[in-house]
C-alpha cells in the first residue's frame, strides 16, 4: 500500500519526501550535486543491481553545513539538473531536506525512519565521504540509523577502510557476497563496493566548467 506525504513547499520547489511503498528497499543518495555528473548515476545504477533496491533517491540539500557555500549554485537549479541528468525510471530526485529543521545528516536519516518505519533504507556514499565520517555531526547516529553502502573512488580506497570510522565499525562490515542482505540488515552495518571507477566529482566539473 502507498504511504502519502503531506505536501509542503519551499517557494515553488515541492519539498516533500516521494511517494513510496512498504516494505520497499530505497537508497539514499545525499549530497549538493553541484554539479550533478556521470559519477552519481554510476553509483546509483550500480545500487540498484548490486543491493536490489526498489528505488535511488537523490537527495539534493540546502548546502552542507561543513563545505563553502561560496559557488553553490540555487536548489531549483541543481534540482533541475540533476533531474536531467538521471532520465532514469527508479531514480527519484528530491529536495525534501530543504524542509525539515535541520541540515545534518543523521537528523533527515532518522526523521526518514520514524515517518517510514516499514521501509528499508540504505545510506549510499563515495568512499571519499567515509574517508572524512568522522568530522560529520554525530557520525556515530548515522552509522547506528540505517545500513550504508560505501562505493569505491580513485585514490580513497585505502583512506577510506583506514579511516576512524571504518575502525569503528570493521566488525559490522558486510561481505561482497552478501549485498543483497544490506538493505535487510539491522544497524549497524555497511559494505564497501567496487565499480569500475569514475574520476569525475562535482568540485572539478565547477573548475572546469562553471555551473550555471
Amino acid at each position: 500500500m502507498t504511504i502519502t506525504t503531506t505536501a509542503t513547499s519551499f517557494g515553488s520547489l515541492n519539498v516533500r519526501p516521494p511517494l513510496i511503498a512498504s516494505g520497499q528497499r530505497i537508497g539514499i543518495l545525499g549530497g549538493s550535486f553541484n554539479p550533478p555528473h556521470q559519477g552519481h548515476l554510476n553509483i546509483s545504477t550500480m545500487a540498484l543491481k548490486k543491493l536490489e533496491l526498489d528505488r535511488i533517491w537523490w537527495l539534493v540539500t540546502p548546502g552542507n553545513p561543513i563545505k563553502s557555500q561560496q559557488n553553490l549554485m540555487d536548489l531549483r537549479q541543481r534540482i533541475d539538473a540533476a533531474t536531467e541528468l538521471s532520465n532514469h525510471p527508479r531514480i527519484d530526485v528530491t529536495a525534501f531536506e530543504a524542509s525539515l529543521p535541520t541540515n545534518y545528516t543523521a537528523d533527515t536519516l532518522t526523521f526518514l525512519k520514524r515517518r517510514f518505519p516499514s521501509v528499508d533504507f540504505v545510506w549510499l556514499m563515495g568512499a571519499d565521504n567515509l574517508a572524512t565520517f568522522h568530522k560529520w555531526q554525530k557520525w556515530h547516529t548515522i552509522f547506528e540509523t540505517m545500513p550504508i553502502a560505501v562505493f569505491d573512488r580513485p585514490g580513497f580506497r585505502f583512506k577510506a577502510l583506514s579511516s576512524p570510522a571504518a575502525q569503528t565499525y570493521k566488525s559490522r562490515r558486510i561481505t561482497n557476497r552478501h549485498a543483497i542482505r544490506l538493505a535487510h540488515q539491522y544497524p549497524p552495518a555497511w559494505q564497501f563496493i567496487t565499480l569500475p571507477l569514475s574520476h569525475l566529482s562535482s568540485t572539478e566539473l565547477r573548475k572546469k566548467v562553471p555551473f550555471s
